[in-house]
């Protein structure tokens, strides 16, 4: 390899990964803003906290990877026309492609690997992110009793204590409502005072109670409510054990088979499997339908019509020969025939409504996995094309640029998902929005650099503008 191009690689190489791990730990941030009330208060280690941080990770290298990919192009670029070394290398009789030649390596390969992460890293890690996080957010808070506040977290128990001093577990009137046997508030503990005490890793928390009476309404069963008796029960005691199962405050990670069918966690070829199921869902709703509408739909010589004897069900008058109740009960038989039958067309559009929904959900997933890498080929040739341009470096200026790119980029996709979503168009017309819009400019940019010709070359848009005068002109002339 040359030392032009080793000298390409190391200047472009180096931001790269600078900016996707900047850009990739701010869209993290964003993410711990958004579930910041899900994570604190439940006692979560660090260790399931940062394995969630590293799930919640790969879905945002779609956002991460474009970005920096613009940035790092507009700032090798930038600094190399800058500092005149990219004017030195075309002075040589080194055209602008042979240049990003080794650039251009780097990015198929970074490609290919955004694709197969985007379908065999991706779906899984997302996976184990929806599976962890659904488990913490149905975590518990931990064991912290409020003072004069009810704490209702522990099954079958209602803890409410005046004063509570967290460092020694010890509390001052307390008050207990045992609902384990689901009766409502028929047992009730109170003590002048109480200790908390937990083991560190034990499932059971014990209250020892100090100078407290115990109240306790049996339940009448069988007997009603006039001739109940409403008996109490009621016992002093100067110290009393009470131990609390609190298993339901611990972290239990869910089943990932809740999740596991979701299209994002799918790879090409489980989307394309799953792809061909609902087709064949939707033909045998569709067949189903069909046999439905005409299963029936016609006058029989039913029994409980006319005798089999007496007429000819295939006559043409056969309504009309039988009598007035007959036809009656015919009519209402062919109403409810009817009606259970628009019901049931009903319910079948509805449910192939909502596979085709699917399937457009399916494809665009499918072509996400494809668009990620091609995105990334594009904005390379969006990028470096500019930088050379502009001729300005460093961190100020291509930044700006690249969000203004990035923006653009995250607008035009997000619309023609959620326009694929709706059914206005085709999925491949959607996810590929974006990519329509900035391969033009990709290639106006790199014609540019390379003609070494100003963006504000008036001139430029002059000949552009004059010779679609002309065409305009030779199409009035025809037309005269």
């Amino acid at each position: 390899m040359k030392k032009i191009s080793k000298l390409l690689l190391r200047s472009y190489i180096g931001p790269f990964f600078l900016s996707f791990f900047i850009w990739l730990f701010i869209f993290e941030l964003q993410f711990v803003w958004k579930y910041i009330d899900d994570l604190i208060g439940k006692g979560l280690s660090w260790t399931i906290i940062l394995e969630l941080l590293i799930y919640a990770s790969a879905p945002l290298v779609n956002l991460a990877l474009p970005v920096s990919i613009v940035l790092s192009s507009i700032m090798t670029f930038g600094n190399l026309s800058e500092h005149f070394e990219l004017t030195a290398m075309k002075s040589s009789g080194m055209g602008l492609f042979r240049i990003m030649r080794p650039l251009i390596f780097f990015i198929i390969i970074v490609s290919f690997s955004a694709f197969g992460f985007a379908n065999n890293i991706m779906p899984v890690a997302t996976l184990k992110f929806k599976t962890l996080l659904f488990s913490v957010t149905k975590k518990a808070p931990t064991m912290n009793i409020v003072p004069n506040i009810f704490y209702t977290d522990i099954d079958g128990f209602v803890i409410r204590a005046r004063g509570n001093d967290t460092e020694t577990g010890k509390m001052t009137d307390v008050l207990i409502y045992d609902h384990t046997l689901n009766q409502g508030n028929r047992r009730v503990i109170r003590a002048k005072r109480g200790v908390m005490n937990q083991g560190d890793k034990s499932r059971y928390m014990t209250i020892t109670l100090y100078d407290g009476v115990s109240y306790d309404e049996p339940y009448e069963k069988g007997v009603t409510k006039k001739k109940k008796t409403y008996p109490s029960v009621s016992s002093k005691f100067e110290e009393n054990i009470i131990r609390l199962d609190i298993s339901s405050l611990g972290f239990k990670e869910q089943d990932e088979d809740i999740f596991k069918n979701r299209e994002e966690m799918m790879t090409i070829r489980q989307l394309e499997q799953g792809l061909d199921s609902l087709n064949l869902s939707i033909q045998k709703s569709e067949g189903d339908r069909v046999n439905q509408s005409f299963r029936g739909i016609r006058l029989t010589n039913d029994s409980s019509l006319v005798r089999n004897d007496t007429l000819k069900p295939d006559s043409l008058y056969f309504f009309n020969q039988i009598g007035k109740m007959q036809q009656n009960r015919a009519l209402d038989k062919a109403i409810n025939l009817s009606r259970k039958n628009k019901e049931y067309n009903q319910r079948t559009i509805k449910q192939i409504e909502g596979k085709l929904h699917r399937i457009n959900v399916h494809n665009i997933n499918w072509h996400k996995k494809f668009f990620l890498g091609f995105s990334c080929i594009i904005l390379f040739f969006v990028g470096a094309p500019l930088g050379a341009i502009t001729r300005k470096g460093g961190y100020g200026f291509p930044t700006v640029i690249a969000l203004g790119f990035f923006v653009m980029f995250f607008i035009l996709s997000t619309v023609g998902e959620k326009m694929v979503k709706s059914g206005s168009i085709e999925p491949w017309q959607g996810i590929w929005l974006s990519s329509f819009v900035l391969i033009p400019l990709a290639i106006f940019l790199t014609y540019k650099a390379a003609k070494d010709s100003s963006i504000t070359d008036a001139d430029f848009y002059n000949k552009i503008g004059q010779r679609l005068i002309e065409v305009f002109k030779k199409k009035a002339r025809h037309k005269a």
